[in-house]
C-alpha cells in the first residue's frame, strides 16, 4: 500500500478530449492523462504497481469543490463534454481497485453528484460491483478499457476478463453512470482487424439500447518504452512478443510527459488509425469516437 499527499489543481494547458482539469505531480488523485493501465501505471510508479490511496482525501475534495465553483458553468462545449467541466480521477491507478481498500472513490463520486457544473471520469480494467451502489446520478463517466479477449489474456495481467467488463456495462448504465469504452492499447499484430471485428460484435450484442445511446470511445494505439520492456521481460515476457516491435516502431518524445517512448511508425500508424475507425463505424455506427491516435 502506498500513501500520497497532493494539494492543488491546475488547468490543462490544452484541453484533452477526455477531461478539462488535473492535479499536477507524479502521483495524482485527479490527474492529467489517459489511462491504459498496463502501460502508464507501471512507468509512473517507478516500474512497480502498488495500490495508491491518499491520506488527505478530504482536502483534495475540498480543493476540487472550490475549483469547480470558480469555473462557473460551461457555456462552450468541448470534446470532453458539451455541458460540464470534466475532472480526471485516475491516471496512475485503477480506481475500481482503489475502491476496494478505501472510501475515497465513493466520496469523490458523491461530491460530483452534488456539483452542478462538473463531472468526474476514470478508466478501469477491473469490475468492482460495489461501485453500483454509489448513486452517481449521471455525474461520473466510467470508461471500461477493452481489447480483444485473446490478446488481453496475454498482456492484461491481473485484470478482469474482457468478457466480464463488457457484461458489466449495462448494469453500470442502469446504476446511473455514463459508461464509455477505451479501446487501448490497440496492438498491431497479424489478424488484428479480425480480432477487433469480433470484439465489436461482442460489444454490440451485449449492450442495451440505453447503453448504446450514450456510448462514446477513445482509441489509443500502443506506446512503449525501453524501461517498461525490461520490466515486462521479468513480469510477463510472453507479452513482449507483441508489445516490443522495433521493426515497426519508432522513437518519439511524449508531449504529455516529455518521456522518450516507442510508437508505431508514423505512416504505418496513420493507416492503422484509419482502418480502425472505418471498422468501428461499420460494426458500431452509434459509437462516437472522441479521439483516436
Amino acid at each position: 500500500m502506498k500513501f500520497e499527499k497532493i494539494e492543488s489543481i491546475k488547468r490543462v494547458k490544452t484541453d484533452t478530449k477526455v477531461h478539462n482539469f488535473h492535479v499536477p505531480g507524479p502521483e495524482s488523485y485527479v490527474a492529467n492523462g489517459i489511462v491504459t493501465h498496463n502501460c502508464y501505471v507501471a512507468r509512473r510508479k517507478g516500474y512497480a504497481n502498488p495500490i495508491t490511496t491518499f491520506v488527505n482525501a478530504g482536502e483534495i475534495m475540498g480543493a476540487v469543490e472550490r475549483h469547480a465553483a470558480k469555473q462557473g458553468f460551461k457555456f462552450e462545449p468541448t470534446q470532453a463534454d458539451s455541458d460540464l467541466w470534466v475532472y480526471e480521477l485516475g491516471t496512475n491507478s485503477d480506481l475500481s481497485v482503489d475502491a476496494a481498500v478505501s472510501d475515497n472513490v465513493r466520496d469523490a463520486v458523491g461530491l460530483f453528484r452534488e456539483l452542478p457544473n462538473a463531472r468526474a471520469t476514470f478508466a478501469t480494467k477491473f469490475v468492482n460491483r460495489e461501485l453500483l451502489d454509489y448513486d452517481p446520478q449521471g455525474k461520473t463517466r466510467l470508461r471500461f478499457s477493452l481489447m480483444p479477449p485473446e490478446i488481453s489474456r496475454l498482456v492484461d495481467v491481473r485484470t478482469s476478463p474482457v468478457e466480464r467488463r463488457i457484461g458489466a456495462i449495462n448494469d453500470f448504465v442502469e446504476a446511473g453512470y455514463e459508461v464509455n469504452v477505451n479501446f487501448g492499447p490497440v496492438i498491431f499484430k497479424d489478424g488484428w482487424p479480425e480480432d477487433y471485428a469480433e470484439l465489436f460484435g461482442m460489444l454490440d450484442a451485449a449492450l442495451s439500447p440505453a447503453a448504446k445511446a450514450q456510448l462514446a470511445a477513445e482509441v489509443i494505439f500502443l506506446t512503449h518504452t525501453g524501461e517498461l520492456h525490461d520490466v515486462n521481460l521479468s513480469w510477463h515476457p510472453e507479452g513482449e512478443k507483441v508489445l516490443w516491435r522495433p521493426d515497426v516502431q519508432e522513437h518519439k518524445t511524449s508531449q504529455a510527459s516529455g518521456e522518450r517512448v516507442l510508437r508505431y511508425e508514423r505512416n504505418l500508424k496513420r493507416g492503422l488509425v484509419r482502418q480502425f475507425r472505418e471498422l468501428l463505424a461499420r460494426k458500431m455506427p452509434y459509437c462516437e469516437v472522441r479521439y483516436a491516435f
